[in-house]
């Protein structure tokens, strides 16, 4: 493989690359570099856990990121319009105000010498608050929401033995029960929200629940973390909120890598990769643009402009707090694949010199 940017990870069964112009290369040509192993589990899953997935009909063919047929661009489209300019810039007091309320609790509990956790108290809810407003879903039980998207990330991304894999495949299986259950109350009475936009489409029910499982982890979870990331950097490199979150994008984003595979033998960058080669995409910390965290071309992320709005709400709204904790321990990671970011970030007030 002499001159090909591309190096085989015999641990990670992927080509990796790493440099930011080959990657955008990659993102730019779908069909050439597939996006059909985009959802792949990471793991292959124990017949055990396919057997909890297959007795609720788990099924995910393809849809959004995992789609490079004719079908994508009428479901994208679609999901779209839920995330046009108009609505996203609309719905920053809605994002301010929920993450205001949160930081005004954390200090006071701060205030009181209680230790906390900026994720859970901050981070975690006011992501999927927005999203769900923003898809018109309601009655959605969000901690449970979290936990479903979490497992769903690991069993995916992550590498759990047979025993953890089979505990994530029966939150998988609740998380789609429910998608299921979603679908047919939309079948039953149409309503403009994400599951009724989709039945107006006529996808079949394993397509819409394909399009909204990922679409709702990918919508909340992954912005999570973002916050999350960007509060753990702000500790210890303080930057205005616009500024931080480019930051954060270009050096520590929260999906630090993207998967692609050969649809035949190609060149890439002057070396050859053979069909069917697994490429693992680097999108940051590799001094490319902070854009590339959010993919290129066709399938790029549908919520680019709301993860950015959400995190820098987010930041403005804990600056002044961020300046006056610290943490406790090194936190513990979300370490996946293509999943990166603080688990918790605990901290307790600063104590006046």
């Amino acid at each position: 493989m002499t001159g090909c940017p591309a190096r085989y990870d015999e641990g990670l069964g992927y080509w990796v690359v790493d440099d930011p112009a080959t990657a955008r290369e990659v993102l730019l040509a779908p069909e050439i570099f597939r996006p059909d192993n985009a959802v792949l589990a990471h793991t292959p899953l124990s017949v055990k856990a396919l057997r909890v997935l297959s007795a609720v009909g788990f099924a995910l063919p393809p849809t959004l990121a995992n789609n490079a047929g004719e079908s994508h661009r009428p479901i994208r489209g679609a999901v779209a319009r839920f995330f046009s300019p108009a609505r996203v810039a609309a719905v920053e007091p809605l994002a301010r105000e929920l993450n205001a309320s949160r930081v005004a609790a954390a200090s006071t509990r701060l205030a009181a010498g209680e230790e906390v956790d900026l994720v859970q108290a901050i981070a975690a809810e006011p992501p999927a608050l927005v999203v769900l407003h923003l898809l018109g879903l309601e009655d959605v039980d969000v901690p449970s929401l979290k936990a479903w998207s979490l497992d769903s990330l690991e069993l995916f991304w992550g590498t759990p033995d047979e025993d953890r894999q089979l505990e994530l495949a029966h939150t998988a299986a609740e998380f789609y029960a429910w998608l299921r259950a979603r679908t047919t109350a939309a079948r039953e009475a149409r309503a403009g929200d994400l599951f009724g936009v989709l039945v107006d489409l006529g996808l079949t029910d394993e397509e819409i629940c394909a399009a909204a499982y990922f679409l709702l982890i990918a919508g909340q979870e992954t912005t999570t973390q973002l916050i999350s990331t960007a509060f753990h950097r702000a500790l210890t490199r303080p930057l205005d909120p616009p500024e931080a979150v480019e930051d954060t994008l270009r050096h520590a984003s929260s999906v630090p890598t993207w998967r692609r595979i050969t649809a035949t033998a190609t060149t890439l960058g002057g070396g050859q990769l053979p069909p069917g080669a697994p490429l693992l995409l680097t999108l940051t910390g590799t001094d490319g643009p902070a854009d590339l965290a959010f993919g290129l071309g066709l399938h790029r992320c549908l919520g680019a402009a709301l993860a950015r709005l959400e995190t820098r709400v987010a930041l403005e709204c804990a600056q002044n707090l961020l300046t006056t904790v610290r943490l406790t321990e090194d936190p513990p990671m979300i370490n996946l694949l293509s999943f990166r970011a603080p688990k918790r970030l605990r901290v307790t007030a600063l104590q006046p010199s």
